[in-house]
This record gives C-alpha cells, structure tokens and sequence, in this order.
C-alpha cells in the first residue's frame, strides 16, 4: 500500500522526529511504500494567497475559493500545490503527525490544509440537490483512502479525559478528524495520541513505539471512527441537521458519530 505521513515539527531530534524515523521504518519494513512531505524542512508556504495562482492579473480582487477553483480546473497551480495533490492522490492511506499546539495542528500544518485542499478537488464538489447536498462527509476524492492522526501533547491523558479541563481529546481533535479528513471522503481511524512528552524516558519510548507499531501493522484493518455519512439519510438536506429521531435530545460532537 501507498502512505504518504504528513508531518509538522520543526526540530529532527524532537520526539515527533524519532516516532517519524520509526513509523516510516515499520511501514516500510511490512512492504509499503511511504512518502513523507516534512513541511518545515520543505519551507511550506502556510498562508492561502493569491500567489497560489500561477495566471492572474496582479489589480484582481483575491477571492481564496473562486480563485482556487480557477487555478485547479485549469492546471494554474503553484507547482508545491499540485505536488502535495498527487501525493494524495497516490496514497492509500494518509498520517499527519503533528503536536497539538494552542488545541489545535502547527500553522504550518493548517497552511497545508488550506493550499491543497483546493475547491474543485477536496471540497466544492459532487450534485448539489434537494436530496444530496455535495460529495463530503464520508463522499468526496478521498473516498476509500484511510488517514490517522500521530498527535503529541504535553499535557496528562487526564487533562483530555471526559471530565477534563482540556476537554475530551475527541472532541478537541474533531474539527481535524470529522472536518479536515472525513468531511473529504476519508475512512478515519482511532487517533494515536502521546500524552505529557517531556516526561518519556527509554522506557516508555520503547512502549509507546510497540504501541505505535501495532496500531500502524493494522491500519487497514482498524475500524474506522463511525460518522455518520452526510448523504446516507441521517440529516435533513439542505438544513444539514440530524433527524429528530437520530440521537434525540443530544447535543455537541458525539451525535456525529453512530
């Protein structure tokens, strides 16, 4: 199978960069093909701008959907961007690997979101109806690949347990897993999450790569987190709200899932 891991933080010898080396050895070791785009030694270019275009008139107004949806349909995109898009389109599977810094990915990691995920080509596409509402929430061009998230925080598991103040680790990686990989059609698997990293000695570095190691043996087998499907009969189109008999009385992130 064909990987392509996505990674974000600036430093080689951090802990990312050592669960990076490893996961592209454990892959690559049980015959897959893996690409890694490591945007901080690429110098990715995080902001979405009119530069992205390779063909425009300098005095036009900057519209970041329309002119990204000019420039894809018509091959007019920064060569980086139609790069990262073919490794999407080659991969069978995707991993970002990033810290959660401020709740959320590296600016870094958000710019790469915004640059490739380009209209026409992850969002803005498939029949707009009374009964189907695009091609996204488990439809789209990444319908059929899977992606997981390699997440490291400093703070304790108990910080993102239900009850803690960080909140629920599902819910502060929902904008990312139901947003950023589902919303575009991907199968997405349990994330992998290393909790207070500047306490891991050797020790618990060689338990958390047995553990990173099982769960990457398994990525094509992992049942995917269960979202509901957009298009599958689960929401009132074009409100986009669920049923009144789908999950009644509940609120929040957890109704998305079934």
């Amino acid at each position: 199978m064909n990987v392509l891991l996505v990674y974000a933080h600036p430093e080689p010898r951090s802990l990312n960069g050592s669960l990076r080396r490893f996961a592209v050895k454990r892959l690559e070791e049980a015959g897959h093909v893996v690409q890694v785009s490591d945007l901080y030694a690429m110098h990715w270019k995080a902001s979405l701008d009119a530069d992205d275009s390779i063909d425009r008139q300098p005095d036009a107004r900057f519209d970041p959907a329309l002119d990204s949806k000019h420039a894809f349909e018509n091959g007019l995109q920064s060569e980086d961007i139609a790069l990262e898009q073919q490794k999407l389109k080659w991969a069978d599977a995707v991993i970002l690997q990033f810290p959660l810094w401020w709740f959320s990915m590296p600016a870094i990691l958000k710019g790469w979101v915004e640059r490739v995920y380009a209209y026409g080509f992850a969002y803005g596409v498939g029949e707009h109806s009374d009964t189907h509402w695009g091609d996204r929430y488990g439809e789209g061009a990444m319908a059929g690949k899977r992606a997981m998230l390699i997440v490291s925080t400093g703070g304790w598991e108990s910080h993102y347990s239900a009850r803690g103040i960080n909140g629920p680790i599902d819910d502060v990686l929902f904008p990312i897993q139901h947003g950023v990989l589902y919303y575009p059609g991907f199968d997405v698997l349990p994330p992998f999450v290393i909790h207070r990293t500047s306490r891991i000695d050797e020790t618990r570095f060689s338990t958390i790569c047995d553990a990173l190691g099982q769960r990457l043996d398994n990525l094509w087998t992992t049942p995917p987190l269960a979202f509901r499907s957009q298009n599958a009969g689960a929401y009132d189109i074009p409100q986009l709200t669920l049923k009144d008999d789908i999950a009644p009385g509940q609120v929040g992130f957890a109704v998305h899932r079934a």
